[in-house]
């Protein structure tokens, strides 16, 4: 059952996201108010926490949780201090509070991609194999990415990637470490059986992913990251257009 203060970090994070898609993508947001992106993703971090509680129960959930994120963590850090697994990058110092070098809210933000990519395997892909379901979860982790890294380190200039590539300047090796410790987080979970099937927070966190990707594709495309404003919008038209069949089937 969700309890009361569950459902209000969940409305929350809507009203967080309704205000923030019009502040942040028609660039209105005041400098003052910068902390406001860094509470977003925060936000959908703790969403993706109260998700695995729910779906594994108190104790492996936070098992779940507290891996993701320090993991996370630990891989940023070795890659911006060593420039191996993600490639040569380093993070701005107005991305909020840093825990050896890597802000935190990255942490929250590996949180709510694994967190809403399982969310929607589970849902869309329930009664395929597990290897399947790992490789999937880790191709929509890498899809978020797609439109996250340019935004993020084009537009807003949170972190400055000290290497180039064909995509955005953005080299390959990052989008292979991003598959290769998504899929590794995949594994975790299903390590993990689950102990019930939330479909309210399932939902949430399906939501979560599209949202998201949403208001990333809509900042690249105000301020013209064409091409990855174009894979991010494929890839929520044929999950919405999944999840439609699916529920009329």
């Amino acid at each position: 059952m969700n309890t009361l203060w569950q459902q209000w970090i969940y409305r929350l994070f809507l009203l967080w996201f309704s205000v923030g898609v019009v502040l942040v993508g028609f660039d209105l947001l005041p400098p003052y108010l910068e902390w406001a992106n860094l509470v977003f993703l925060v936000l959908t971090g703790v969403l993706a926490i109260i998700y695995f509680l729910k779906s594994f129960g108190l104790v492996k959930g936070w098992i779940i949780s507290t891996i993701i994120f320090v993991v996370s963590m630990s891989v940023e850090h070795i890659g911006t201090v060593y420039g191996v697994f993600f490639g040569n990058y380093t993070y701005n110092d107005d991305f909020g509070l840093k825990l050896f070098d890597v802000p935190v809210a990255i942490g929250f933000a590996w949180l709510m991609v694994i967190g809403s990519s399982h969310a929607i395997v589970e849902r869309l892909f329930s009664n395929k194999a597990v290897l399947l379901k790992i490789l999937i979860g880790a191709g929509l982790s890498v899809g978020m990415d797609l439109i996250l890294d340019p935004v993020s380190a084009v537009v807003k200039e949170y972190w400055i990637w000290n290497q180039g590539g064909l995509y955005y300047d953005i080299p390959f090796s990052n989008f292979a470490g991003w598959f290769v410790l998504a899929a590794l987080f995949f594994i975790v979970v299903y390590l993990f059986r689950s102990e019930s099937l939330d479909l309210d927070w399932q939902r949430r966190l399906f939501t979560v992913y599209v949202l998201v990707t949403c208001m990333f594709a809509f900042i690249g495309l105000l301020n013209g990251l064409w091409l990855a404003s174009f894979f991010s919008s494929v890839i929520l038209i044929v999950l919405l257009g999944m999840r439609v069949f699916y529920a009329r089937s």
